[in-house]
């Protein structure tokens, strides 16, 4: 009897921890300013919400919880996923990432901000709400205060509690007449918004962290190790496939009252006033801004640490990192959402392909991710990812004869079937010989 409760705590124990795991990756991946997203692809989906799902959730779900995965086998940081390319490349590679972080998600938090709770109720300008929003975010930041992360850990389980409601809601209560579809391609148009996730560079940058905050103290081993990550994915992965999924659905079965021209905060500030009303909205908006802006906290002093440890530990580099980082979310913050994400599409184009590459290669067995297959899989990834960036700068007419040549260039995923090609052709070629 001694014996089985013993056994019995230590399951309790595992089970315990493999939930904390869970629920600690589900608030990673779980940014506000990403509730944005799904509601609008609903609406524009129709009845096709379904395909769209599929989607989004392979590069808004699927990715980023592989890049923990590689984590869990790399027991690394970031500078690890690229190191097998060069060392010049995966510095270049970080610095970019860290980049890409302080001048679109960061200040696209400040916009949703404005947008949800500060708009609907005062008449002034976005500039005025991103100065001080940014002045508190740079206070934060040089403080390093725990408010944040106390504030983090209640808000992510009321958001969702009422994601769920909005969800049950409209399920039960919809319109009886959904619009039809816009999209022409509805798997890729899901899959191509997924990329506005950042989920799958928050995996790579952040996961380190979430994994050695994990408690192993019953799992010594790489494969205890390994078993409760994998656990903790699947938690964290299933939550955020019914609260994507639920809100798509929910855009799709509310498309009929919203305009072909509604902007991504109006159909969601839409969608929670008519399955919650005024009151629950405004609600809502409150909590969403700030989980927003712990969001952006989070980014800036994770960004600010980076460059601190490559500068020798200088703690003056941190601050002048936090000062420039809350200056360029002031300039871009600024600016309506939806122009935020307009402008986050070129470099998304370039960057997510390659964090996809290095995640899946950093997946795979030793024996098939050689340095020479990063290498030659990471250059034809960039190659034929010039082409998908490039159609979001100039007109698209200018590349039409390059994008007929490349299969799926003209779904924005040229690059797909050559680095299959190349990571195939390598190691067949190795094998042979």
């Amino acid at each position: 009897m001694y014996i089985s409760r013993i056994k019995m705590n230590q399951l309790m124990n595992k089970t315990k921890e493999i939930w904390i795991g869970g629920f600690a990756l589900f608030s990673l991946f779980f940014g506000a300013g990403n509730l944005i997203l799904p509601p609008s692809l609903g609406v524009k989906s129709g009845l096709d919400w379904w395909i769209v799902v599929l989607g989004f959730v392979t590069t808004a779900v699927t990715i980023p919880i592989l890049a923990i995965f590689a984590h869990a086998k790399l027991q690394g940081t970031l500078y690890d996923f690229g190191k097998k390319v060069s060392p010049l490349f995966s510095t270049t590679y970080c610095l970019l990432i860290y980049l890409i972080a302080i001048a679109i998600p960061s200040p696209r938090t400040a916009a949703v901000t404005h947008e949800m709770t500060v708009q609907p109720f005062a008449d002034s300008g976005a500039i005025y709400t991103s100065i001080i929003y940014f002045v508190m975010v740079f206070i934060f930041a040089i403080n390093r205060s725990r408010i944040i992360g106390l504030i983090g850990k209640f808000l992510t389980p009321i958001i969702v509690l009422i994601l769920l409601v909005i969800i049950g809601i409209a399920i039960f209560y919809s319109p009886s007449s959904v619009a039809p579809t816009t999209f022409k391609t509805p798997f890729v148009d899901g899959l191509l918004e997924g990329y506005q996730t950042f989920d799958a560079i928050g995996g790579v940058v952040v996961g380190a962290v979430i994994i050695i905050s994990l408690n192993y103290s019953s799992h010594t081993s790489f494969e205890a190790r390994r078993n409760l990550i994998r656990k903790a994915g699947l938690i964290a992965g299933t939550g955020l496939l019914l609260i994507y999924g639920g809100l798509i659905l929910s855009g799709s079965l509310f498309s009929s009252t919203f305009t072909e021209k509604a902007s991504r905060i109006e159909i969601l500030s839409g969608l929670s006033t008519q399955t919650l009303g005024n009151f629950g909205t405004t609600f809502l908006s409150i909590l969403v801004a700030l989980a927003c802006f712990t969001t952006a906290v989070g980014i800036v002093t994770g960004t600010a640490d980076y460059i601190k440890g490559i500068c020798k530990d200088s703690q003056k580099a941190y601050i002048i990192t936090a000062g420039i980082a809350s200056v360029i979310g002031i300039i871009v913050g600024s600016y309506q959402v939806d122009f935020i994400i307009t402008l986050a599409v070129p470099a998304l184009m370039f960057l997510y392909p390659i964090t996809i590459v290095l995640i899946l290669l950093n997946i795979v067995p030793e024996k098939y991710a050689s340095k020479q297959v990063f290498r030659a899989v990471v250059l034809v990834t960039f190659l034929f990812s010039i082409p998908d960036f490039l159609g979001f700068i100039i007109p698209r007419e200018n590349l039409t004869e390059i994008k007929n040549i490349i299969p799926l260039a003209n779904f924005s995923l040229g690059w797909v079937i050559p680095a299959c090609l190349v990571f195939i052709a390598l190691n067949l070629r190795k094998n042979n010989n």
